[in-house]
């Protein structure tokens, strides 16, 4: 491999990593002096209406258990990350009791550096990328609110 193509690959897969940081994690793009600023996404489509919103009671039972469930799901996927960091670099084969092997995947992902080739050998700029949805996101406040503060909230 000449050193010009070895450069080309590089700045293609520099391309590509940058892309996927960007949807992965983007503030690893951006130097940041100050504390981000959380931005709210706005309210998707198909939402309850003011008539149909349910009981505060119902609605903080649901954020409390949403809030629970989140934590065990970050909780357990540590577990699993640490135990797959030992698992990830065994040879398939029976050990104790427990069987180790692999299995072809049958999800697909676009192969960015494939695309990004594409694009620059056609001149058709950088590669379109789209936002993610939106995460839902609950936090436990100190106020509590007035019913007239709640629905004035819903109302904006």
């Amino acid at each position: 491999m000449s050193p010009r193509t070895a450069r080309t690959v590089r700045g293609i897969l520099g391309t590509v990593a940058d892309a996927v940081r960007s949807v992965v994690a983007p503030a690893t793009l951006v130097e940041q002096t100050e504390t981000p600023v959380v931005v709210e996404a706005p309210d998707p489509a198909g939402l309850y209406t003011a008539d149909e919103i349910p009981a505060v009671e119902t609605i903080e039972a649901a954020a409390r258990e949403y809030d629970r469930a989140a934590d065990q799901a970050r909780r357990a996927d540590r577990s699993k990350r640490a135990a797959k960091k030992v698992l990830d670099k065994l040879p398939a084969g029976i050990y104790g009791t427990w069987r180790i092997f692999r299995t072809p995947s049958s999800r697909q992902t676009p192969d960015l550096a494939a695309i990004t080739a594409t694009y620059k050998r056609l001149g058709l700029g950088p590669v379109p990328m789209k936002a993610c949805a939106p995460s839902l996101k609950v936090e436990l406040v100190d106020v509590v609110p007035t019913a007239g503060e709640v629905l004035a909230g819903v109302a904006a």
